[in-house]
């Protein structure tokens, strides 16, 4: 038997999210924020937490820098039971990135120093370690830039070694789309874009067209569209899911909550239908607590909200 059900190998951070901020930040002045919070950030660090906290075991591999905030944000993922032992520090001086995310009402800003978010590399991957489990998912393809060129690589060696393979990429900074992107899809069983992200890929801005030129790359696309929900489409099928309503307080980390959700139906053999009905209840979740973990930390709030939110799944595949 795998030693995992799931292996993440990416960035590991904290999130410093600021509230109540006025929608013009003008130069030279002292601004206000109504409120704040401090909470496990990175992509792959908020699937790899969320993943453990439903039960999956999960393996991840990471580089924090040797202070304070990376003691807090390991001591944090290793809360969730995810594996950390392949968590190495940084000895060059590099420090533990962060993400400043400025929230408001409907959207927000999000400014990152990489530190060691982006250092990851090739040579601090253990394969052995990568491949014992069912399942690798991989995020922030863009932010990952020392490993980025060699992410093909990396997925083919682990479809070779039997895992099914899941990719994220989030936002590309420099909003072009390229580095290597379509050459890595080619070993990507499910696909977990957002809806802008699935337009600027492709080109396409009707999403449906979008949705289908990537069905032709990836055998399973999942398209995250926020407050309206998710679909998917597997080559000629297509695939919806209402969303979970809620009263959101913090949309930070609910794609990456999805993607955790999913993923864990997903390795279970679990139905499309059922995946993406998960991955919603998930992703509405984790907007009931401010930043992309805590809901999931609170155990008893966790299990009550999927106890009276639990749904059957309603989505509907139709040949296209």
């Amino acid at each position: 038997m795998p030693q995992f059900d799931v292996t993440i190998a990416g960035e590991l951070h904290l999130d410093l999210i600021l509230y109540g901020l006025p929608a013009e930040l003008p130069p030279e002045r002292e601004l206000l924020a109504s409120d704040m919070t401090v909470s496990l950030g990175g992509s792959s660090a908020i699937v790899a937490h969320n993943l453990a906290m439903l039960g999956a075991r999960v393996g991840f591999i990471s580089r924090v820098g040797d202070d304070s905030m990376g003691q807090i944000a390991l001591e944090q993922m290793a809360a969730s039971g995810a594996d950390v032992s392949r968590v190495q520090r940084s000895t060059d001086g590099t420090a533990t990135g962060m993400s400043v995310i400025l929230g408001r009402d409907t959207w927000r800003n999000i400014v990152t120093y990489l530190g060691t978010i982006s250092r990851v590399g090739f040579e601090d991957l253990d394969f052995d370690y990568l491949a014992s489990s069912r399942h690798f998912h991989l995020s922030s393809f863009y932010l990952q830039s020392t490993l980025q060129a060699r992410v093909p690589e990396v997925l083919r060696r682990l479809k070779e070694a039997g895992l099914t393979i899941s990719m994220d990429t989030n936002d590309d900074p420099e909003d072009r789309w390229q580095g290597g992107l379509r050459e890595a899809l080619r070993y990507v069983d499910v696909f977990l874009p957002n809806e802008r992200e699935a337009s600027r890929i492709t080109g396409a801005e009707d999403l449906e067209e979008a949705a289908r030129l990537l069905a032709e790359i990836v055998p399973l696309v999942v398209v995250k569209r926020g407050a309206s929900g998710a679909m998917a489409r597997r080559g000629t099928e297509r695939f919806e899911a209402s969303p979970v309503r809620v009263n959101p307080i913090d949309a930070v980390g609910a794609g990456d909550s999805f993607d955790a959700g999913f993923i864990s139906q997903y390795i279970q053999g679990a139905d499309v239908e059922s995946c993406l009905a998960y991955g919603n209840l998930a992703g509405a979740l984790s907007t009931t607590r401010r930043g992309g973990t805590e809901a999931f930390r609170d155990r008893e709030h966790r299990e009550r909200f999927f106890r009276d939110n639990s749904v059957t799944p309603a989505g509907s595949a139709r040949g296209l």
